[in-house]
């Protein structure tokens, strides 16, 4: 991994600068991306873009900025875009700022000040490296200020034509994968949230295991011209979701579907019998359960898994209805009959919940932790 600081005067960097909403910024005589195409990430506010000019009019240091060094001697900002696009925004006539007690755009700045900004000297660390190079010291860095997720450093580390498809799709407020999912998955674009989400679905779909799973996959696929296979894959668990459920409830918002797509999309089920499994959940307003979430996942193996209650937040034994059990009990394990002292033992349905078995004293019954955990995992 080669990092280098190399100082870069503003006048340089301004040179070419163009900015296309969607399409991308660009500086340093189209050598820089500053804000890759459909990627918009932390937006200063005017005050902060004001202070990014005053700091640089006196003189004084702004934090150190990383790009990334790309074929044919190109470059894309790592950390430092809006300080870049602050200054650019200036140039470009975009606001004013308090000078010499006016409010004063750019053309109308001293010529000293003027120069003063087009000579100032952003110092910017030059990292060349392989992908994997480049993410270990961007992980080991990270940038000061806002920090970057884990996605954003990934991409930062495998920019190419994949990538740039990619984020046109999952990367952007209004994005494809955004309007389709918004419903049903959880995560903001503009974080990489929804990007890594799935791509954490379809490593696990495809059985690419660990913790580089996600950088295997993107460096595996860095040069495909698109994102295609990613995109078809989150569509078809939305789709998997919708056919299933028939029903849409608040609770689905925020489930790992891409998860329980990858676990149980080969099952064959009955969308109507599923909708009365669940309306019977809720429409009867079951206290028993205490977080819904763990329904769906309970709905899709109970005819499958006998222990599927696991998969449901069901309301505990309370301290009372447990000392009741155990003294009925005599401080013996229902199971295996040896006396244990309460705290070594832990509450169960002596009736299962989805036999009608109710979570109170006469349906409790007290097993030590071995007998529990093995009738748990059978």
């Amino acid at each position: 991994m080669n990092i280098k600081l190399k100082p870069v005067k503003i006048k340089d960097i301004a040179e070419g600068y163009i900015d296309n909403d969607d399409e991308g910024a660009y500086a340093y005589s189209g050598r820089l991306t500053i804000r890759p195409p459909y990627q918009r990430n932390f937006v200063y506010s005017l005050d902060q873009e004001k202070a990014v000019i005053n700091t640089v009019l006196n003189g004084f240091p702004l934090n150190i900025m990383y790009w990334v060094k790309n074929k044919n001697d190109n470059y894309e900002i790592l950390d430092g875009q809006q300080r870049t696009l602050s200054v650019l925004h200036f140039l470009d006539h975009k606001f004013a700022i308090d000078y010499q007690g006016h409010q004063v755009y750019v053309d109308s700045l001293a010529d000293d000040a003027y120069e003063k900004i087009m000579n100032y000297e952003f110092m910017v660390y030059e990292c060349v490296g392989t992908d994997s190079e480049k993410l270990s010291w961007f992980e080991i860095v990270n940038v000061a200020g806002e920090k970057l997720s884990k996605q954003e450093l990934r991409n930062s580390a495998y920019v190419g034509s994949w990538l740039s498809d990619a984020k046109r799709i999952f990367s952007k407020r209004n994005c494809a994968a955004r309007m389709l999912s918004n419903k049903y998955i959880k995560g903001d674009p503009n974080r990489q949230e929804l990007l890594e989400k799935a791509l954490i679905g379809i490593c696990d779909f495809q059985k690419i295991k660990g913790d580089k799973a996600i950088e295997e996959y993107m460096a595996k696929h860095k040069s495909d011209n698109d994102a295609n296979e990613l995109w078809q894959y989150f569509q078809d668990v939305i789709a998997w979701v919708e056919k299933i459920f028939e029903t849409y409830r608040k609770d689905m918002l925020g489930i790992d579907w891409c998860y329980l797509y990858n676990k149980y999309h080969y099952n064959t089920y009955n969308s109507k019998t599923i909708k009365e499994d669940l309306d019977k959940i809720y429409l009867n307003e079951n206290d028993e359960i205490e977080n819904f979430k763990g329904v769906y996942e309970y709905i899709l193996c109970k005819d499958t898994d006998p222990f599927a209650e696991k998969y449901l937040n069901l309301r505990g034994f309370s301290k009372r209805e447990k000392m009741q059990a155990y003294e009925r009990q005599g401080g013996k394990c229902a199971i295996c009959k040896q006396h244990f002292d309460i705290d070594e033992m832990e509450g169960d349905h002596i009736i299962p919940w989805s036999k009608g078995g109710l979570t109170n004293s006469d349906n409790c019954q007290m097993l030590c932790i071995s007998c529990n955990r093995q009738k748990s995992n059978t």
